[in-house]
């Protein structure tokens, strides 16, 4: 076992927590981003792919708003409309490049209606090309999925990720990358809040448990969390001040003190939705770490509607762009207010 340099990767964990920034998640599937892309009826090509992550990563003053970018493999070696490889571009920025190093959820054997996610038989090797080539940061997804009927999760399945999270953080660690765990409890289905509370509190229990079986330094990680939301086949909606409320109680009783950090994601709310819900976290101000955003759809999705792959409507859709970042940053400090969604 590789001795690790814990104080670098404190301060990669610090350079990513950065107060008033969040991470930006540009780091769908080529098959999402084509789900995307057919949304604003743009063509799946490696080219438009492209054109989708410029939109957002070529925003002059990107770097006031994103501590870092989470990039998929394609991205990672493609270039920018400046000739720079994306890794290169960003880090001019003051941006740290991170790349998103699992290899997708699978389906689970054994366990119908569940996902294991895989890649870590080559791990070692690809997180070293990564970090020879400028990444600074990782990140790893667990999909966890509550289903009551079928009695979802399971036990095994909430073990089975958990530890390949483990094992990831260490194999980054030891190549000098930050890893983001994030262990995501989906919000589809028709469960209550008090069901999203309890699965969350079990999923992040066992992910430090595995954290600390693997010597992961904890200083060095971040996770990325759900937030504790009702499933969106429920009627019964959540106030802001309840989904606060009931994160910070998970938070508090299984994330340790000397965590790098903690981001939300956005997982399915609307970005209004995922403004409003930080915002309300933020408030309580009762977290013994720093938290942000890392949002995917919740930052790009209004833009992309304006943008539609055309040239012409790249300005007015980073415009757009720029006023979701202004306003997650507001709300990442616990000043957002929905008034704000409406004013110029």
């Amino acid at each position: 076992m590789k001795n690790l340099d814990k104080k670098y990767l404190e301060q990669t964990a610090s350079c990513l927590m950065a107060k008033d920034k969040g991470i930006l998640a540009a780091d769908e599937s080529n098959e999402t981003a084509g789900k995307r892309l057919a949304d604003i009826e743009v063509a799946n090509t490696q080219e438009n792919r492209r054109l989708y992550r410029e939109l957002f990563l070529g925003l002059p003053g990107l770097e006031k708003y994103i501590s870092g970018v989470i990039l998929f493999d394609e991205t990672f070696w493609q270039k920018s409309d400046s000739d720079a490889p994306y890794p290169q571009f960003l880090s001019e920025k003051n941006i740290l490049p991170g790349i998103k190093i699992d290899l997708g959820a699978k389906d689970f054997p054994g366990f119908p209606g569940e996902k294991l996610t895989v890649g870590l038989d080559d791990l070692p090797e690809r997180v070293k090309k990564y970090a020879e080539n400028g990444a600074t940061f990782v990140k790893w997804r667990a999909v966890i999925i509550i289903d009551e009927k079928n009695n979802l999760p399971t036990p095994q399945a909430i073990e089975a990720n958990a530890d390949a999270l483990g094992r990831y953080a260490r194999i980054c660690q030891e190549a000098g990358l930050v890893p983001i765990l994030e262990p995501e409890v989906l919000l589809n289905g028709p469960h209550s809040i008090a069901k999203a509370e309890e699965t969350t509190t079990i999923v992040l229990k066992k992910v430090f448990e595995k954290v600390q079986e693997h010597k992961v330094h904890v200083p060095g990680l971040i996770l990325k969390t759900s937030m504790v939301i009702q499933g969106d086949e429920n009627p019964d909606e959540a106030s802001p001040e309840e989904i606060a409320e009931a994160t910070v109680r998970v938070l508090l009783q299984t994330v340790p003190k000397n965590i790098g950090g903690v981001v939300f994601l956005s997982g399915g709310q609307t970005p209004i939705e995922a403004s409003a819900h930080l915002d309300a976290i933020a408030e309580k101000r009762s977290l013994p770490f720093e938290i942000a955003f890392s949002y995917a759809r919740a930052l790009q999705g209004p833009a992309m509607q304006i943008w539609k792959g055309k040239p012409e409507n790249v300005e007015a859709a980073r415009i757009e762009f720029k006023k979701r970042l202004q306003l997650n940053t507001l709300a990442d400090a616990g000043d957002y207010d929905i008034s704000l969604e409406y004013s110029d």
